[in-house]
This record gives C-alpha cells, sequence and structure tokens, in this order.
C-alpha cells in the first residue's frame, strides 16, 4: 500500500521544476534574481518618479470630499486605539454568535475610545457618517450624563427591546460594508456599475464567502458562480471578453478538500465542475479568472488551470485567466509557465498580478511547520521589486498574455506605464485593476478619454453582509497599516520624495536583504534552541522524498524488546498488527517480564546519584542528541507510528516534532535552571538560592492519544 500517492506522480517539467527551486529560496538569492529582473535605465526611473509625483500631488489637491475607504482608513490608521477597536469588532463579530457577548464586546471596545475627536475631521460624507454612529455608540456606553444628550439617550435605551449601541455599531458596519460590497445580488452590483463603466471602468465580480466546508457548501457557491456568470453574459453583450465585466473565482469555495493531499479527488470532482463554469463564461463572453490563495494551493490550481487551458470545448477562447502573487519567491517563473501554457494551448491567457493578501498567514504556517524557508518576501519592499519584474515578464511574454495590473501604488502605476512601452493605444492590450471602494482618486487620473485612457477593472465583492467581514479583516490589515501606500498617499506629513521612492534603490541599499525581525523558522527559538524541522506537505518534491524514506523503513521489519543496562533482551516475541488494517502485521515485541522490570528499577536507583551529579550541560547535550537522532531517522518514526498507530502522515510528523521540541525545550531548561543555583531577593539582607536536583527513579505512564 502506497502512503503517499495513490497513482505515481506526474513527471517535473522544467518550468515547473524551476517553480519549485524558486518557492522557499534563500531570500538573499531571491532578491538578488528580482533586483535584475527589475532593474529599467536611469532616465526611465527618472520618468517614472516624475508621473508618481505627478499622480500624488493631484490626489492630495483633489481629495477634499472623496469619500470611500481610502478617506476611512486614513481617519482611522488602525494602529491608533480608534483603529484597533475597529479590527477587534470587525474580527470577533465574525464568532460571535449570541446577543449578549456582543453587547459585552461593544461596551468594551467603543465606550473607551475617542471617537468625538474625529467627528468633522474628514471632508468625506461616509467618515463623518461612520464616526456619528461610534460616537454616539461611545456615549451610550459611558453613560455621560453632563448635558442633556445623555439623558436623552439613556432613556433610549431604557425603552429599547434591543440595545441601542447594538443597532449603532451595525450601523457603523453596514455604512463600512456598503463601501467595500458592490452589492447584495449580482443584479444589484451590475446596476450600481453602469454609471463607472460609462466613464471606462470595468468590473470583476467576485461572489463573497470563504472556504466550503461541506459538500453542500460547494453546491451553493456554484450555484451561485453559475448565476452571476448568467447576469455578467446578459450585462456584456456585444462586447470583447477584455472589455466585457468578468467574475473571479476561488477554487476553495467549489470543493471542501482543496488540497494537494486530495489532488486525485479534486481532478475527479473540481476539475468537471470548473470546467462547466468556464464553458458557461465562454459561452456567455465573460472572463473568467482563478483567484490566488495561499501558497499551499498553487500546485494543485496549476493542475487544474493546465487542464482548462488545454481542454478541448474552451478552444479559441481567450477569457481564462488567472491572479499571480508577487510577494511569492516563485512568481516570476510562474509567469514564464503561464506564457509558455498560452502557446502550447494556441491562446491567450489573462493574468491579474497582485501584490498577495495572505502575507501574515504564510509567515506563520512556515513558522509552526518548521520548514526550510518562507514562500515569501519578508520585506514589503522585497513584494514591490517583485511586482515591478513581474511586469516586466509579462509585458515580455507579448500575445500570450493579456496583463492586469491590480495595484493602489502610483510608483508602481507610474513603472507599468513607463515599461508598456508605449503600447497605450489598444485599450485592449492590457489594463489596470483596483479595488471597490479603493483607489478611486488615483485612478481617476488614469482612466477617461480625457486623462490617460487607460482600462481599469474594479475588483468587486457581491453579497450579504454576513459574508462581507472575512473579507473586510483581511482589506483592512492588507491596507490599514499606517505604512500602507493607501494611506500615506492621501497623508499631507508623508514627504512625497519617500512615497515615490524608487523600490529598487531602496532594496538594493538594505545591507540585510532579509527582514531582521523575521527569523528563519528553524530559528524562530533562539538563541535557546533550534526549531524542530518539519516537511512541505504541499511541496510536489518533499513528497516524494518522504516516499521513498517511508518505503525504505517499511522494508525493514519492525522489532521492540525492553533495553536494560545498555542491552536488549530476548524473549518471546508477539505479532503487532496495524488497527487500521488488522491483516497487515507492523513487526514483533517482546514483553518484559516482572523481574525485568525489577532488575530495570533496582539499576536506575543505583544509577540515581550518579546521574544527578553529572553536569547539566552533559545532561542537556544528551537530549539535544537524541532529538538530532529523532530528526535524522524521521522517515522510519513516522512510518512506524503510521502503522502502528493507524495514523496519519501529518499526525505522524506532528508527532516526531512534537518529541523533538520536548527535548530541545528541556535541554535547554536544563542549562537554564540546573547549571547553578539561581540567586533569589533578600528582603532583610539574607542570601537566598534556589537550586533544581533530581528526585531519584520514577515511572511515566505516557498517553496514548
Amino acid at each position: 500500500m502506497d502512503l503517499v500517492f495513490a497513482d505515481p506522480p506526474a513527471p517535473e517539467t522544467p518550468l515547473r521544476a524551476a517553480m519549485r527551486d524558486a518557492h522557499r529560496l534563500d531570500e538573499t538569492a531571491a532578491d538578488a534574481r528580482i533586483l535584475a529582473a527589475a532593474e529599467v535605465p536611469a532616465e526611465a526611473r527618472e520618468r517614472i518618479a516624475a508621473t508618481a509625483r505627478r499622480l500624488v500631488e493631484t490626489v492630495r489637491r483633489e481629495r477634499v470630499g472623496k469619500g470611500g475607504l481610502d478617506a476611512f482608513l486614513h481617519e482611522y490608521v488602525l494602529s491608533s486605539p480608534e483603529g484597533v477597536a475597529l479590527m477587534c469588532l470587525a474580527e470577533a463579530l465574525l464568532r460571535i454568535p449570541d446577543a449578549e457577548t456582543v453587547d459585552k464586546l461593544i461596551r468594551d471596545k467603543i465606550a473607551g475610545a475617542d471617537w468625538q475627536s474625529h467627528l468633522g475631521h474628514s471632508g468625506s460624507l461616509f467618515v463623518n457618517a461612520s464616526t456619528w454612529a461610534l460616537m454616539l455608540t461611545g456615549r451610550l456606553l459611558r453613560q455621560e450624563s453632563d448635558n442633556d444628550l445623555g439623558d436623552v439617550l439613556r432613556r433610549l435605551v431604557a425603552r429599547s427591546s434591543e440595545p441601542v449601541w447594538r443597532q449603532a455599531v451595525t450601523a457603523a458596519m453596514r455604512i463600512l460594508a456598503g463601501q467595500f460590497v458592490m452589492g447584495r445580488t449580482i443584479e444589484e452590483a451590475l446596476d450600481r456599475a453602469r454609471e463607472p463603466e460609462r466613464h471606462g471602468y470595468r468590473y470583476s465580480y467576485d461572489m463573497l464567502g470563504e472556504a466550503a466546508r461541506t459538500m453542500p457548501d460547494a453546491e451553493r457557491y456554484h450555484a451561485a458562480y453559475a448565476h452571476a456568470i448568467a447576469a455578467i453574459g446578459r450585462a456584456a453583450a456585444g462586447k470583447s471578453v477584455e472589455a466585457a465585466p468578468g467574475i473571479s473565482v476561488k477554487l476553495s469555495a467549489l470543493h471542501p478538500r482543496y488540497e494537494i493531499a486530495q489532488h486525485d479527488r479534486i481532478v475527479r470532482e473540481l476539475l468537471p465542475s470548473l470546467l462547466g463554469l468556464a464553458q458557461q463564461a465562454r459561452n456567455a463572453g465573460v472572463g473568467f479568472t482563478i483567484d490566488a490563495e495561499e501558497a499551499d494551493r498553487l500546485e494543485p490550481m496549476l493542475d487544474l488551470v493546465e487542464a482548462l487551458a488545454l481542454a478541448p470545448e474552451l478552444r479559441g477562447w481567450d477569457g481564462l485567466g488567472l491572479a499571480v502573487q508577487a510577494y511569492q519567491k516563485r512568481a516570476l517563473p510562474l509567469i514564464d509557465w503561464l506564457a509558455d501554457l498560452a502557446r502550447r494551448a494556441h491562446r491567450r491567457l489573462m493574468v491579474r498580478l497582485v501584490k498577495g493578501a495572505y502575507w501574515d498567514t504564510e509567515i506563520k504556517r512556515a513558522q509552526e511547520r518548521g520548514l526550510d524557508g518562507y514562500p515569501v518576501f519578508t520585506r514589503k519592499v522585497a513584494t514591490d521589486v517583485s511586482y515591478l519584474a513581474c511586469a516586466k515578464r509579462l509585458f515580455a511574454a507579448g500575445t500570450a498574455l493579456y496583463p492586469q495590473f491590480a495595484t493602489h501604488n502610483a510608483h508602481t502605476l507610474a513603472a507599468v506605464l513607463e515599461l508598456s512601452g508605449g503600447r497605450t493605444t489598444n485599450r485592449d492590450d492590457w489594463e489596470f485593476q483596483r479595488l471597490h471602494g479603493m483607489g478611486e482618486a488615483l485612478y481617476d487620473e488614469i482612466v477617461g478619454p480625457d486623462k490617460m485612457n487607460r482600462p481599469c477593472r474594479v475588483y468587486a465583492p457581491v453579497g450579504g453582509h454576513e459574508d462581507l467581514l472575512a473579507y473586510l479583516v483581511r482589506r483592512l490589515l492588507e491596507n490599514g497599516a499606517n505604512t500602507s501606500f493607501v494611506n500615506r498617499i492621501v497623508d499631507e506629513r508623508a514627504p512625497i520624495d519617500e512615497i515615490v521612492a524608487d523600490p529598487v534603490a531602496r532594496l538594493a541599499a538594505l545591507p540585510q536583504k532579509p527582514h531582521p525581525k523575521i527569523p528563519l523558522p528553524r530559528d524562530l527559538f533562539q538563541p535557546e534552541r533550534r526549531n524542530s524541522r518539519g516537511i512541505d506537505l504541499a511541496d510536489p518534491r518533499a513528497l516524494v522524498n518522504l516516499h521513498a524514506g517511508l518505503a525504505e523503513a517499511l522494508r525493514q521489519p519492525a522489532r521492540a524488546a525492553p533495553i536494560v543496562s545498555g542491552r536488549e533482551l530476548a524473549g518471546t516475541e508477539e505479532p503487532v498488527f496495524d488497527p487500521s488494517d488488522r491483516r497487515r502485521q507492523v513487526g514483533r515485541v517482546v514483553a518484559a517480564q516482572p523481574e525485568t522490570i525489577e532488575n530495570a528499577l533496582a539499576r536506575a536507583a543505583r544509577a540515581a546519584p550518579s546521574w544527578n551529579g553529572t553536569p547539566a550541560e552533559e545532561r542537556a547535550a544528551i537530549l539535544d542528541k537524541a532529538a538530532d537522532l529523532y530528526e535524522e531517522n524521521r522517515a522510519a518514526l513516522m512510518a512506524l507510528i503510521i502503522r502502528e498507530g493507524g495514523r496519519t502522515i501529518p499526525a505522524a510528523l506532528s508527532e516526531v516534532r512534537e518529541a523533538v521540541d520536548f527535548l530541545r525545550y528541556y535541554a535547554a531548561r536544563a542549562r537554564a535552571d540546573f547549571a547553578v543555583p539561581q540567586r533569589l531577593p533578600g528582603p532583610t539582607g539574607e542570601h537566598d538560592e534556589i537550586g533544581l536536583y533530581g528526585r531519584g527513579v520514577f515511572a511515566c505512564i505516557s498517553p496514548w492519544n
């Protein structure tokens, strides 16, 4: 039985190999690659800076009275107390099922914030309306009695069947939601898009909702996508696929097990569903873009994209697209792979270039899993450089790709205009993109015949407010920090020279390319100890190596027997069977007899004083050596755990890593706590110290879980 693959993996092509080489590449080497790929002549850099400066100056001059999320994020920087309160509310309301707890949370987060200081501060009606709702709530919760308003509001609370503060916060969140969501239904969104479309904007609609948990969830999302494609198709009648509105699809919404571990199943179950939607989009004449998700999902996504691109049913249609995340180290070779796929399929593929919205998740996952490196750049400036390198590569692909540049950054926008090399006359040659509710002031200087006449497609979420919050949190985290370009472009205190600074020059000047405050996963607990090594179970190469290691381990018959005084004892051997398949023998075991146990305990008792006298450093070194041996023999230990315990591969890996972590942790504690006595405070001048010593022999009955 194969523990890793149901079928042998497909041979690795050179372009897929290049992606895998880059996936967790040393960051200094990865930065060198993107710096070389993003380089432009000095005169081009000067033109880019001048264009970016002109855009920022225009946006600042004309932003008065503008609404939208730009204004909101400028007023409520998320590092402020009010910004933190809003984020806590938005994130927590995702998970709170009952009104009582909601009320307690609102009381805690809203009452102490200074909302009144923001009232009238912004020229945006949207921001002031949100502030009124939040200030009203804060007054209610503090129960101010120093003026008539407080008395009126308290009487209103007493009469209300539902707490007024919950109504007020709900109103504030609804105002905020309205800026993020294009419409509650696709019909409402299409109707709202008509006026911007007349001014030169295009749209790509995203049906709100997170990953499917069950097949009924997936079927519901599939129906929503199908309904949306039909409605968008009616609105797109007569337009080219480039000019027509499109739809963005999340594969995780279409299958509850969209992961590499279920590769065969998603090809069998998800591909037909996806192909059906793509055929519907083709027949409707609309674009069909597969959204980028976490790095773990890229490998199966590429297999599905390749199958769609080569499908005879979609021949001759240029509406198939994929989002590429510039913060991933493999973004450049991914673009090369897409260009090659387009040429093999004799079609043009749409490529939406984004910077990436899951950075925090990618960093934390790599650290938790003890992986060899990060799939993303640890510095924001490196992502900006990678974006420019990817933009050059997209233009270099010629007619194989239709580039779609999603950015709210004036320097990036100016660089794309420069890199286009004069390809500005054909509106179906390439386009910009932005998020609904953001970047409006910036793109009003780009879109339209009286401006630069470049098309910009708006990524427009569609859905009810109950589906909004996960998306809202992701967007606020991405764009709400005070270092975000969305904030800085309208912040008069931020020098324009800093905002439009060349990221290539900034990255090249850094003496240390990786972020100094983000250690590699293996160094997460340093200087105390090393992190336990994990395996990237979403990496096909790692899976091939694991497969070989497990297969080799299972060829060796397992045997266990008591070891006393360093000598393995003989005895009657009993078979041990795999609990997941009782027909399969794992190995044989010799049980310890009562006299063996007595002998072992007696010897341990005699050795205890000597062991206690062994220096702490020597004892710690033994634990560290045991941890190293566990890691060296990881595949053999995992194979035994899988067979003897009927465990899955991730569970077996976690068990080995936990053992390694325990050993290294207690080695570190031994060095800290057992080496020398610790001095304690002496309030009356006495000399107090505490020392830790062994207590003799004890028995440990480990849990079986």
